[in-house]
């Protein structure tokens, strides 16, 4: 074996690389399309072309071991800064999760890749708060 051959794989390479992430999205997205206290913070467009998704997408890609275009073409992801505008509270984590986790649900991911991903979600969404009920 060679040397590139024997390098640790990804987590993104281990649940399936970028076709997973993007269906976990693309069902997180229907889901926040629709949704009364998330989709106003959208703008129309965003949702309707597919770029918030693409966006998300690109992240979760990159954090997970993929590749870099996240950076290249956003610079670092400064999520607070980025979602600072927003009221995000406690309903509107609730909101959020609920759909990710329909996404992960559809994923098709082991108990475990499903668990470490969970993880990071629920992280993540706690770290996101910026305002009280």
């Amino acid at each position: 074996m060679s040397e590139t051959e024997t390098e640790e794989r990804s987590f993104f390479d281990d649940i399936g690389g970028q076709p997973v992430i993007d269906r976990i999205v693309a069902r997180f997205y229907a889901g926040v399309a629709s949704d009364e206290v998330l989709g106003p913070m959208y703008p129309e467009d965003d949702l309707k072309d597919g770029s918030a998704a693409k966006r998300l997408a690109m992240f979760l890609g990159q954090y997970w071991g993929g590749p870099t275009t996240y950076s290249q073409e956003r610079g670092h992801p400064r999520l607070r800064m980025r979602h600072a505008p927003f009221t995000v509270n406690r309903t509107a984590q609730e909101h959020w999760l609920r759909h990710f986790r329909a996404g992960l649900d559809e994923a098709g991911l082991t108990p475990e890749q499903d668990a470490r991903f969970w993880g990071y979600v629920t992280y993540a969404a706690e770290f996101m708060l910026n305002s009280e009920d």
